[in-house]
């Protein structure tokens, strides 16, 4: 009877796709592991376990209903993803696409064209994390604003700095921001974060347009004391020290630094106070 009971359950389709989702999150977490980013990796697992918990919570009002063409595309897709992910041996811009391409595959294979717009909150968050650190740099000059940031922290610290675009000269040494020490990740990592938690969580409107804002600045000026860190550990002639917090666990330090800030903003600012109005609107 056990036997019977556990092939009906294989048969059902939910239950494939749970394989086929499994396997797709297993494969880019690994691919996303191989290139050694630790706040990337960090970033994915978070947002593949957001929108599994989002999924979880609402697959029992979900309709699966899915027509011959969109599983012919959604299989197509992951047939493209399998492809081109056994071909990939470093860092990879598809690496980032790979969970928006995966999450329409699924949702198509589940509920056909008509049923994605009951995925909307999930391919959102998948699509966020499609948008490469460059991006940013298109529209704001990133490594010179925090350079002049920087330069502000250690000038208020009574530092001697002098600034040349993105160029930070103390005493006895001195730094260049690159846009990979920009802060641009740190950046991504805290807005996704946000929209994640807007998504999750019921917001005003007013809450909605300050806590983007704070994830960004709160990535930013954690950053930049990084970036002066840096400067004063060149000047003081501490190139192991400079290693650490550069591309060392210093460097992850600080983006946890970040993230508890605004964390810390989330629950004081808007969670706290929720399960208070939950009572009084139910009295």
């Amino acid at each position: 009877m056990t036997e019977i009971n556990w092939l009906k359950h294989v048969q059902e389709p939910k239950y494939w796709l749970l394989g086929i989702a499994s396997g797709l999150i297993a494969l880019h977490l690994t691919l996303t592991s191989r290139i050694n980013d630790t706040d990337l990796f960090g970033t994915m697992l978070l947002f593949w376990g957001v929108v599994a918990f989002l999924i979880w919570e609402r697959h029992g009002s979900l309709t699966f209903e899915s027509g011959v063409f969109a599983s012919f595309f959604g299989a197509s897709l992951i047939a493209l993803i399998l492809l081109k992910s056994s071909s990939i041996s470093g860092y990879d811009l598809f690496i980032r696409t790979t969970p928006f391409l995966s999450g329409i595959s699924l949702a198509l294979l589940a509920s056909g064209t008509k049923g994605l717009k009951q995925y909307w909150q999930e391919l959102l968050i998948l699509a966020y994390t499609a948008i490469p650190p460059g991006f940013i740099g298109v529209f704001v000059d990133v490594a010179t604003l925090t350079a002049k940031f920087s330069a502000f922290i250690l000038h208020y610290l009574g530092f001697e700095v002098m600034r040349k675009g993105i160029l930070l000269i103390l005493e006895n040494g001195s730094v260049e921001v690159y846009h990979g020490c920009s802060g641009v990740n740190v950046i991504l990592q805290l807005l996704g974060m946000a929209v994640v938690f807007l998504l999750m969580f019921p917001t005003t409107l007013g809450q909605k347009i300050v806590v983007p804002l704070v994830a960004i600045i709160s990535a930013f000026v954690v950053n930049a004391a990084r970036v002066a860190l840096l400067a004063v550990l060149v000047s003081l002639s501490q190139p192991e020290a400079f290693k650490y917090w550069h591309l060392g666990t210093g460097s992850v330090i600080f983006s946890m630094i970040a993230v508890f800030i605004f964390g810390l903003f989330c629950w004081f600012a808007i969670l706290k106070d929720q399960p208070q109005n939950n009572e009084g609107q139910n009295c």
